[in-house]
């Protein structure tokens, strides 16, 4: 076990770039397990592999003491100073105890052990290499698929694509080439699990990154993402140089940009809208393509407001199934109630209506309790009183 053993920790480094250091802790941790259990339990024990000349030496580790309890791990510090006459109480001495066919034992006892370590160190490069594509797109391969999930090959690592992160336009097939989006990384103890989307809104955001370099290199941003996987998106960019378009950018050359990402997903609508620092006009730009003529905000809730449109683009600005306002509301993150012109008129007439109302009552109401002496008839009681109160005067 020794220029055998060197060439193929070699191998194994260059092949499954797992470092040799790694499987030679495996391998002589899993030696000294092995020697334990041929050769004495009850043994401190140490493992040494020669990187230089692939040999293995066992060492008896034994304590310094002034009375031995037990031989098999101290020693006594008259023995140890004929050894060397600096040891002192309390130091650890190794022997050496290495059998003669300690080799061929050893190696097919941790031979189980240092496989384990090398599949773990494995797993670990791979984790490390696939945590760097977190929230970022991956070109995979379709292998198969269960009830649970599609089963994507990304080279070293099959990822996982749920239903839920599948869009509901698409039919995949074995063989076929998809983009993913690496939505998470897991290091189970089964291995690491990477979990794809082709569902996740921010797909968009990096096939956009690939397709117009203004992005990629920052000058336009995308600020928002509202997105109903396969059949609608909306985005909003702005351009952080005033003389750059942010939108046509994103449309570019007779659309040759968004209609590349389109057709990667598979013909899923885009509207690119601009973002702008004013709600309002952030909200009108959001329900393009409706016209807007008023955003009214609720003055308890900022983020609520009543948007007016005229009458022949509200079922425009609703959208199918209020498809686009949904997503404007979800791209502005507001709440958007949507009224035509005529609806605002007749609320704003019957505002008036109910708010000229309660004076004419409140009117109404005083002449009744405050009447004009001169207008009310006597009762009799009262007519009896000034009768008899006129005859008293007369008689005096």
């Amino acid at each position: 076990m020794s220029k055998e053993m060197l060439n193929a920790l070699d191998a194994l480094e260059a092949e499954k770039g797992v470092s040799k250091e790694i499987v030679i802790e495996a391998l002589e941790a899993a030696l000294v397990s092995a020697y334990k259990r041929h050769y004495g339990q009850a043994q401190n024990v140490k493992v040494v592999f020669d990187e230089k000349k692939g040999n293995v030496h066992v060492y008896a580790v034994k304590e310094v003491t002034e009375e031995v309890m037990d031989s098999q791990l101290e020693v006594s510090l008259k023995d140890a100073q004929e050894i060397n006459k600096h040891y002192e109480i309390g130091d650890h001495i190794q022997f050496e105890v290495t059998p003669k066919n300690f080799g061929r034992i050893a190696a097919q006892t941790a031979k189980q052990v240092i496989f384990q370590r090398v599949r773990e160190a494995e797993r670990e490069n791979i984790y490390n290499e696939f945590s760097q594509y977190e929230n970022d797109i991956l070109t995979g391969v379709v292998e198969r698929q269960d009830r649970r999930y599609i089963y994507v090959n990304l080279g070293k690592i099959e990822a996982v694509l749920s239903k839920k992160d599948q869009m509901p336009n698409e039919h995949y097939q074995p063989h076929d080439r998809i983009k993913v989006y690496v939505s998470e990384v897991q290091n189970t103890s089964k291995g690491p699990q990477v979990f794809v989307s082709r569902s996740h809104p921010d797909l968009l955001r990096r096939l956009f990154e690939q397709e117009v370099p203004e992005i990629y290199d920052g000058i336009v941003e995308i600020v928002s993402i509202a997105r109903e996987a396969g059949d609608r998106s909306k985005i909003a960019v702005r351009s952080l140089d005033p003389n750059v378009d942010p939108v046509g950018t994103c449309v570019g050359p007779k659309g040759s940009r968004v209609q590349a990402v389109v057709n990667e997903l598979k013909g899923e609508n885009m509207d690119i809208v601009e973002w702008d620092s004013d709600p309002a006009q952030f909200i009108a730009n959001a329900l393009n393509p409706a016209q807007v003529s008023d955003v009214i905000f609720n003055e308890e809730n900022p983020k609520a407001c009543i948007v007016v449109v005229p009458d022949a683009q509200l079922s425009l600005a609703i959208g199918k199934r209020g498809q686009n306002a949904r997503l404007a509301a979800k791209l502005t993150n507001h709440k958007i109630d949507i009224k035509s012109e005529s609806d605002m008129q007749e609320y704003y007439e019957k505002l008036a209506e109910e708010t000229n109302q309660p004076e004419e009552a409140v009117s109404e109401e005083t002449e009744a309790a405050d009447p004009d002496p001169a207008n009310v008839e006597e009762t009799p009681a009262e007519a009896a009183n000034e009768a008899a109160e006129d005859e008293s005067t007369n008689a005096e």
